[in-house]
């Protein structure tokens, strides 16, 4: 099963599921996840080939969305689901295959369309870091500079580094053979008609008004929201902004 990083107690508001984006882990939830406990059942989890969780060879949408199936029925579902990025594809693919085990859905800045772009630079990025030469977080850093130009995204990429083991806890391997998967989006019949939030930052083209159709098709009671001067980061670039967001949607 998936690692599992848990906050707060249950109430009888659902459990708040957390899936993160693709190079992240749930550990880069911690903030947002603890201030949401106060009054939920928060858990972030890391997807398969991230964080602690297993690795494994594949990487589709349809075995993402088995693992967060196996991670609710643990639990005890149903859940309130929030995906980020990848962990936005994949929790729509949950919900689309199993709507029963979601109650309300959210899906941070993606769309459930295939992308013409690559992140594979950055996978090729991290390979190329030397963890021989690293004792501390600021060395990846220092290296990582003047290859990724966004600071923001080295800051996010070094906390997937086990400095102490001088490993990634990232299956880098893996995820460059499965990048096609990850950008794409599979084939999918039927809709989910749970109340469904597509929250998206301002200054991003993840989510564009030509996608509403596709959205819409699947998700037919979705509502659409933007965090003014955000980005596809949009949790880490306005956090308080971004749990306003779901506070109020959740409530």
């Amino acid at each position: 099963m998936l690692n599992l990083i848990e906050h707060g107690a249950r109430t009888h508001n659902p459990t708040l599921l957390i899936v993160h984006g693709l190079y992240g882990s749930g550990r880069n939830w911690g903030v947002i996840a603890k201030r949401l406990s106060d009054t939920r059942h928060v858990v972030a989890v890391d997807m398969r080939n991230h964080g602690s969780s297993p690795w494994k060879d594949t990487h589709s949408y349809p075995e993402l969305a088995a693992d967060l199936a196996v991670v609710i029925n643990h639990i005890g579902g149903p859940c309130d689901v929030m995906g980020h990025s990848m962990g936005g594809k994949a929790a729509m693919i949950l919900a689309l295959q199993q709507p029963a085990l979601v109650n309300r859905l959210i899906v941070a800045d993606i769309a459930p369309v295939a992308y013409t772009h690559s992140q594979i630079q950055y996978v090729h990025a991290m390979k190329a870091v030397d963890l021989s030469e690293v004792n501390k977080r600021s060395d990846v850093d220092a290296q990582l500079r003047g290859v990724v130009e966004d600071p923001t995204l080295i800051t996010f990429f070094t906390q997937s580094v086990d400095v102490k083991e001088k490993k990634w806890r990232l299956n880098l391997d893996a995820l460059e053979r499965e990048m096609p998967r990850i950008m794409g989006f599979p084939e999918v019949e039927g809709q989910f008609e749970g109340s469904t939030m597509f929250l998206s930052g301002g200054n991003s083209d993840y989510v564009k008004r030509e996608d509403r159709n596709d959205i819409n098709a699947l998700f037919p009671n979705a509502k659409f929201f933007k965090i003014p001067g955000a980005g596809h980061w949009l949790h880490a670039e306005k956090p308080r902004e971004f749990e306003a967001a779901l506070r109020a949607w959740l409530s």
